[in-house]
């Protein structure tokens, strides 16, 4: 790192934690620099300079990135006040800081990121870059092309008053005898439990969810809780595809 960099961006690429979740370390008094306690979100820092996180110091960490298959009865988190087990404990061999991009409910499985990079993890979390992401959702009978449709064009939905929508949606299987759809859904969003929600909406509870897809990214032959680093030219590109996709 040459030159000065803002305090918030070095302890997300240190690997500590997202930029976003940093600058409320910063405001909350819990960072010092050379034994300062600076709150100013706007400072920046030497290479030099001696940080300390929460009474830590902070030291570099190289980036590393890797796709998991969570699990259902997984929590999204690097720890969890309930004790129950979360998606970095599934990968024990590695040693960096690392945590999860976006998240998945404890009751879905799937394709999840795992960085120590937080400008990365910022980059395909941030809402203007929309990166495709394809569920697998087993739900409850057999709806209609017109509810369907409604899961496109958008739902206000009236828990909490939100407008979703969905990019698209397909079926991919009907069992009219056990009265079940298996449906395949993309999102270029990721609101709160949005699909269970918008499901919920139109009358037709998820039973099973799965994330089967990320960008171009697959599970391929995966199983639960099996994980893989991801390739550098695989890194580059998801960049370059968050970067495209501004809105």
């Amino acid at each position: 790192m040459s030159g000065r960099e803002r305090l918030q961006k070095v302890i997300a690429q240190s690997g500590y934690t997202s930029r976003r979740k940093a600058e409320k370390l910063i405001t909350d008094g819990k960072v010092k620099v050379n034994g300062k306690t600076v709150t100013e979100l706007g400072i920046k820092v030497h290479p030099d300079d001696q940080i300390e996180v929460n009474g830590i110091p902070l030291e570099k960490e190289e980036p590393v990135y890797y796709l998991l298959y969570k699990p259902t009865g997984v929590i999204s988190s690097v720890k969890d006040d309930g004790g129950r087990k979360v998606v970095t404990d599934l990968l024990p061999e590695v040693k960096e800081r690392i945590y999860p991009v976006g998240r998945l409910d404890f009751n879905t499985s799937g394709l999840l990121l795992l960085t120590n990079d937080g400008d990365f993890a910022q980059l395909l979390m941030h809402p203007r870059h929309e990166i495709d992401k394809v569920y697998i959702a087993k739900i409850k009978g057999i709806p209609t092309k017109d509810k369907l449709k409604k899961l496109e064009s958008g739902l206000r939905l009236r828990d909490k008053g939100e407008w979703l929508r969905i990019k698209k949606q397909r079926i991919r299987s009907v069992d009219r005898k056990k009265n079940k759809t298996i449906l395949e859904i993309t999102l270029n969003e990721g609101k709160n439990r949005q699909i269970r929600r918008m499901l919920d909406a139109i009358g037709h509870p998820v039973e099973k969810l799965k994330r089967e897809q990320y960008g171009f990214l697959t599970l391929g032959h995966m199983k639960p809780g099996e994980y893989r680093e991801l390739k550098p030219h695989e890194v580059k590109r998801l960049k370059v595809m968050a970067l495209k996709n501004v809105k």
